[in-house]
């Protein structure tokens, strides 16, 4: 049996490890053993996470369409990171192009079981 309480403190861990994200236009399945997005953008996004309940984490990755390196792209995947290290990755449907008014928001929920 897994407690709450071990839930919680990996939860807390893993808040406090991640660091950075960043966004890709690669949209392939990628291997557990994945080191980095298929075809990165080279962004380093700063996150915002927030532990929604003891062992849930809220992690946001906001970029302004702004950004050189995202304007007029087509958005197919977003990965966290703990320094160099890719921890989650997530492919989708490609959304985009973007504007320079635009700003894209992609959320991940990690929930502890």
């Amino acid at each position: 049996m897994i407690t709450d309480k071990v839930k919680e403190l990996v939860a807390t861990y893993i808040q406090g490890i991640i660091n950075s994200g960043d966004i890709g236009l690669g949209g392939n399945s990628t291997s557990p053993i994945a080191t980095g997005l298929d075809v990165p953008l080279g962004l380093s996004i700063t996150p915002s996470v927030v532990k929604s309940a003891d062992n849930v984490l809220e992690v946001k990755l906001s970029i302004a369409g702004s950004t050189s390196a995202l304007s007029g792209k087509v958005v197919r995947e977003a990965g966290i990171f703990n320094s160099s290290n890719l921890l989650i990755r997530n492919n989708f449907t490609g959304i985009g192009p973007f504007s320079s008014s635009e700003t894209l928001e992609i959320f991940f929920i990690l929930e502890v079981e």
